[in-house]
């Protein structure tokens, strides 16, 4: 397994976690919670193929760690970035910079991370902010599928997890072709 060049930061809610299954303790914990289909797999391949993971997510630490390592997903994530410890909530540019500061990335890779979320107002809006290349998955109803603006406007559009894998594949490609182009 090579390491890739591309990383990928993935939003959990109606990303990789089915928000309408979630169940909550009387604090409002998430205890468990389901899967998108195919999201366990999309994961699974995409750290197989040598991708780092970065988990960017809105809400309580607790939740996540309970419900990733209830589905034997904790595991395959560098780094988990909540709002809950940033104190902020996408799009604030904190949480993208502090997942990529946990990989030890600088603004200079930023054009190298890929941002894969649900919402346009959260996900999209934040990583275009920071040049970070945003993937929309329209997965569910839960959230507008239309941008307010072009600040919301994703770079790629997936209706479901297992999409991402080929389209991160060919991302992988691009960024390595530009890279051996520079190198001559």
């Amino acid at each position: 397994m090579s390491e890739k060049n591309l990383i990928i930061f993935l939003d959990s809610g109606d990303t990789i976690i089915d928000e309408s299954t979630e169940i909550r303790d009387e604090e409002g914990i998430v205890v468990s919670a389901g899967l998108i289909p195919g999201a366990d797999v999309m994961v699974k391949t995409l750290y197989e193929r040598g991708y780092t993971l970065a988990l960017v997510a809105d809400g309580d630490a607790q939740s996540f760690k309970n419900v990733y390592k209830q589905l034997n997903l904790y595991d395959f994530f560098t780094a988990m970035i909540y709002s809950e410890n940033i104190k902020a909530v996408k799009p604030s540019p904190r949480m993208f910079r502090a997942a990529a500061g946990a990989l030890e990335l600088t603004e200079a890779d930023f054009s190298r991370i890929v941002m894969v979320g649900n919402n346009l107002s959260r996900d999209v809006k934040g990583a275009n902010g920071l040049g970070i290349t945003s993937v929309f998955l329209s997965w569910t109803t839960r959230y507008p599928h239309e941008p307010a603006d072009d600040s919301e406007r994703p770079r790629h559009i997936i209706r479901t997890p297992l999409e991402l894998l080929d389209l991160v594949e060919g991302l992988e490609s691009q960024l390595q072709y530009e890279h051996d182009s520079e190198a001559v």
